[in-house]
């Protein structure tokens, strides 16, 4: 009898000890490096992700730095200090046309429109874009979406820079808002809240914005590089489950529900501030719901960089972009 006990003790000891690892192994995250390339209200649905733990749910930890740039960022995912790139999609054609063969693949686009604000140093409730004519304005970096996406409203209203106005690529973007407070250009383009937070501090006025004025545009988007996508696709399925279940909540509550979600993220901001925001970005059709970049989107992007001189090629669809996994985290988040 005394056997028979001590049986089942080993038993009930091997069990719990294969209930107790198989819990660990279920429920151990994986970190993912996630370097993005600016901190913005812009970014919502990816903050929502984060604070409201869907991101957790698909055992994933998130370390998140802010790259001050898409060159940044990119340069950051090469080298290996990062798993995840979120920055505009031309550094991967900027790559890939390099000729690295283990080159950026991206994997979820967030945003459908340029999310920056023109910003004067006076107040005008009725500004036109070609009241920049003769003007100096900040633009960003020489091949950055900002600085291609305001060149392009500018071409389309007839306006050639260089001719018609200045606009400056020497100032870093994330050196273009203390730039303008110093005192440099007659404009900048800035994201939001900075935009707001100048107005709030009398050091500029918002007057319009570059998205609604140039109309749809794949502007940033979720990349990692080919090997790692290959060698962890649960990973990157997850990631994406995650910013889905995000967007999809931005999309089904309020500005202020939002702002609620995401204001440890902006802890020096007030949550009325942030909803304003939120509510501009929900207005201007920001976000793109589906999270997928599909071809005429790609084309609209090639179309841009050879318009703007950054490129003389296209680069194939299918080695810049995968829609596969933003597909499946559609079909996830109905489950």
């Amino acid at each position: 009898m005394k056997k028979i006990i001590s049986l089942l003790v080993v038993v009930l000891l091997i069990t719990s000890m294969m209930l107790v690892g198989c819990e660990q192994k279920t429920t151990e995250k994986q970190d993912v490096r996630l370097v993005e390339v600016t901190h913005s209200i812009f970014y919502a649905p990816q903050y929502v992700a984060i604070e409201k733990r869907f991101f957790d749910k698909q055992n994933l930890a998130i370390e998140l730095t802010n790259g001050g740039g898409a060159d940044k960022c990119m340069a950051a995912l090469v080298s290996g200090e990062a798993d995840v790139a979120f920055m505009g999609p031309e550094a991967s054609i900027y790559v890939y046309l390099q000729g690295r063969e283990d080159h950026a693949v991206n994997f979820a686009q967030l945003t459908q429109r340029d999310g920056s604000f023109i910003v004067g140093r006076e107040k005008d409730n009725n500004f036109t874009i070609d009241k920049l004519k003769g003007k100096t304005i900040l633009g960003g970096r020489k091949g950055g979406m900002p600085l291609m996406a305001l060149e392009y409203v500018l071409k389309q209203n007839n306006m050639t820079p260089g001719v018609d106005l200045e606009v400056r690529t020497d100032v870093q973007f994330d050196m273009m808002a203390g730039a303008f407070a110093s005192g440099e250009a007659d404009y900048t383009t800035l994201f939001e809240p900075l935009a707001s937070t100048f107005e709030q501090q009398g050091n500029g006025y918002v007057l319009e914005s570059v998205g609604e004025l140039a109309g749809y545009i794949p502007y940033t988007c979720y990349s990692s590089l080919g090997s790692y996508i290959e060698e962890n696709p649960e990973i990157v399925q997850g990631f994406a489950n995650a910013l889905y279940e995000g967007m999809s909540w931005v999309e089904e509550h309020t500005a202020m529900e939002v702002a609620e979600a995401i204001l440890p993220q902006f802890a020096d901001s007030d949550v009325e501030f942030i909803a304003e925001i939120v509510q501009t970005y929900k207005d201007l059709d920001t976000w793109n719901p589906d999270l997928v970049l599909g071809e005429d989107g790609y084309n609209r992007l090639i179309d841009i960089m050879i318009t703007a001189g950054e490129i003389e090629e296209d680069a194939p669809y299918e080695e810049i972009q995968t829609p596969d996994f933003a597909l499946k985290a559609k079909e996830n988040y109905k489950k």
